[in-house]
């Protein structure tokens, strides 16, 4: 799940992946639809931010999807959340979360293939495994990676 903000407005949505492209320095691809609430607030800022989720975080990826009505600011609501200095939002309870500026932006049918250098790395020991998607289905691995 990625989070966007800028000027005081924030969104955010469920991607589907989310690709390391080199690892020093450490940059990550999303593929961002252009249509999305996220999109004009990623280019405005220039930054970004990736949470990767546990098992228990299914409601969380179903409301930054869209599928209960919530959008933008809604959709962080009834989760603890921390603001980065440079005003990046990121799930306090995360698994993983990736701070990342844009250092490269590529446009394709109607989606942004967004690169983000990351300047920022937290990992927290996990009490869970990670949310999966697997054929259209949220699914939970038995025991955490």
């Amino acid at each position: 799940m990625i989070t966007a903000a800028d000027q005081g407005i924030r969104s955010g949505m469920t991607v589907t992946s989310v690709i390391s492209v080199a690892l020093d320095p450490a940059e990550l691809l999303v593929s961002i639809n252009q249509t999305a609430s996220s999109w004009p607030l990623i280019q405005a800022s220039g930054r970004f931010g990736v949470n990767v989720l546990a098992s228990h975080h299914e409601a969380v990826a179903k409301r930054f999807a869209g599928q209960d009505s919530a959008q933008g600011e809604q959709r962080y609501a009834g989760t603890q959340w921390r603001c980065t200095a440079d005003g990046v939002w990121l799930l306090d309870d995360a698994l993983a979360t990736f701070v990342c500026e844009v250092v490269a932006c590529h446009s394709h049918s109607g989606y942004a293939l967004v690169i983000g250098r990351v300047s920022g790395l937290r990992v927290q020991s996990p009490d869970a495994g990670p949310l999966l998607y697997w054929q259209g289905d949220y699914r939970q691995l038995s025991v955490p990676i």
